[in-house]
């Protein structure tokens, strides 16, 4: 049971409170002044610390001060006869977990303890007795026919679900895990019926890859207003609400959501991006600035050219700014200068860590160990993000005349399923889509074949005559060194594919407050 800290010169006088949380089962320590709660707390552990604010010698807010400097995370409940503002404020600020105006009863004391030690248990309760209520509910959502505003609504409910039960327990998130398996089964046959008709005709259709400029920023700019528009490269969205619950305290934020195009990777969905067009369209009007290769590094070095030549066809006549930071040290450096950014009518910005952390996590045991699930990614990526440049720079906007589009080129999908896939020795390496000709997969229920690229708009290369996109949860692996490759890159996050998680993106539209 919980070991209680009573601090109070009047004590003695508390005798009755004192027995009544006891048989209650309880463990109270009682002290009459600061002095002896500090040096207790020293000494021994404590759950929580019920504290007099007005006591002779050592007052209560001097008394808290100590007691987290010794144990910052020790909640503390302030007891106090005055209702004053300024003292509220003062033990606010020492970072109390409640107060209580005296005179106090046993239940309130009974009560505040519950709520502030088992607040974390009883959400937890709560939210698993509202999911599982919902459960079947959100199950027969999920079925052949739905549109594609509906699957955002699915990815939506099912990712606030994944925030909620977090790590929490393991029968219930393996219940959820296999929901947004299902949902993701469903999500690739509905991939499948659609997105070619989606290339074909415009009217009905989501916002895709290439419409993205055109729709969330080429609007402002043509009203003249100051534009930052950031790419955070292979962002997803349940990591995208960690960043805006932050930047929510210096922005008002609205967002919405685009389908990205396939392959869900770099050189497809972000040169679209920035070209306005999709890569057929890019390779047939500017083969110069087009790459198709191994080397995905080198494959996205022409974007600035390309969002040149975007504006230029929108009839746009505009100096504009252009930064791709791929290093801590590039991002201090922009970030300190984005106040002379924030001058331009547009700026445009490439963030390429959370991409570098997905694949390091695939490269090092330290990082999966870290990050065995979608839950622990989630808090590194936030915890990067509470200290990382990228935040300076919208803290250093927020101060600015601007209005600030954010979103990702793709998501990552965790992949638990491998299938064989058979091909020349000329067939790309990516381990959720594949190129080359006459490619096959072992499991045809895992993969998306496109076998007539251009109705696709994917550049028919010399030697392309297929792609193979990877559905759901599965990878790629050759037959040759299967087991080693099966290992090495199971339960890796990855993308590339056709999953809510790699195509459903946001694009989130900021003004400072």
């Amino acid at each position: 049971m919980p070991n209680i800290l009573w601090v109070d010169d009047q004590i003695d006088q508390l005798r009755s409170h004192i027995i009544f949380l006891e048989k209650k089962g309880f463990d109270i320590v009682p002290v009459s002044n600061g002095e002896d709660a500090v040096t207790m707390i020293s000494e021994q552990p404590f759950d929580i610390v019920f504290l007099d604010e007005q006591m002779p010698g050592m007052g209560g807010i001097e008394t808290l001060e100590l007691i987290k400097n010794l144990n910052p995370s020790l909640p503390v409940v302030m007891i106090t006869k005055s209702e004053e503002e300024s003292i509220m404020e003062d033990a606010i600020g020492g970072k109390i977990s409640d107060y209580l105006i005296k005179p106090v009863n046993p239940n309130q004391i009974l009560l505040t303890t519950k709520r502030i030690l088992e607040r974390s248990r009883l959400q937890n309760e709560k939210s698993a007795q509202t999911y599982l209520r919902q459960f079947g509910e959100l199950s027969a959502k999920i079925h052949p026919g739905i549109s594609w505003r509906e699957w955002i609504e699915i990815y939506r409910e099912l990712t606030r679900w994944q925030i909620e039960l977090g790590s929490g327990d393991e029968n219930l998130v393996q219940v959820l895990n296999d929901q947004f398996q299902e949902a993701n089964k469903e999500f690739g046959k509905f991939i499948e019926n659609e997105y070619r008709s989606w290339l074909q005709n415009e009217e009905g259709r989501p916002a895709l890859s290439a419409d993205i400029f055109d729709k969330y920023v080429r609007p402002h700019v043509e009203k003249g207003e100051k534009t930052m528009f950031f790419i955070i490269d292979c962002m997803r969205y349940d990591q995208w609400l960690s960043f805006e619950a932050i930047l929510s305290g210096f922005y008002s934020i609205e967002t919405d959501f685009y389908y990205s195009i396939l392959p869900t990777a770099t050189p497809y969905s972000r040169n679209a991006i920035f070209a306005g067009l999709n890569p057929f369209d890019i390779e047939r009007l500017y083969p110069e600035l087009w790459q198709q290769g191994q080397d995905e590094k080198s494959l996205n070095r022409n974007e600035e050219e390309l969002l040149k030549r975007q504006l230029d066809r929108a009839g746009i006549d505009i100096k504009f700014k252009y930064e791709k930071i791929l290093t801590a040290e590039e991002g201090k450096r922009v970030s300190d200068k984005m106040h002379s950014f924030a001058q331009s009518r547009l700026a445009a910005f490439v963030y390429n860590f959370v991409d570098t952390l997905v694949h390091s996590r695939s490269d090092s045991e330290v990082i999966k160990e870290l990050a065995p699930d979608e839950a622990a990614f989630r808090s590194i990526t936030e915890a990067w993000f509470q200290h990382s440049h990228l935040l300076q720079m919208f803290k250093e906007l927020a101060e600015e005349d601007v209005t600030v589009v954010i979103t990702t080129d793709h998501g990552s999908v965790r992949s638990l399923r491998d299938t064989k896939v058979y091909g020349d020795r000329d067939t790309a390496t990516n381990l959720r889509y594949k190129y080359g000709r006459n490619l096959k997969a072992e499991e045809r229920n895992a993969v998306f074949f496109i076998d007539k690229p251009e109705d696709y708009k994917l550049p028919a290369i010399s030697g392309v005559n297929n792609y193979i996109i990877a559905k759901e949860d599965y990878y790629f692996i050759y037959p040759t060194n299967y087991h080693k490759f099966q290992n090495r890159y199971r339960d890796t996050f990855q993308h590339g594919g056709a999953s809510m998680e790699e195509m459903i993106l946001p694009i989130a539209t900021l003004r400072p407050k």
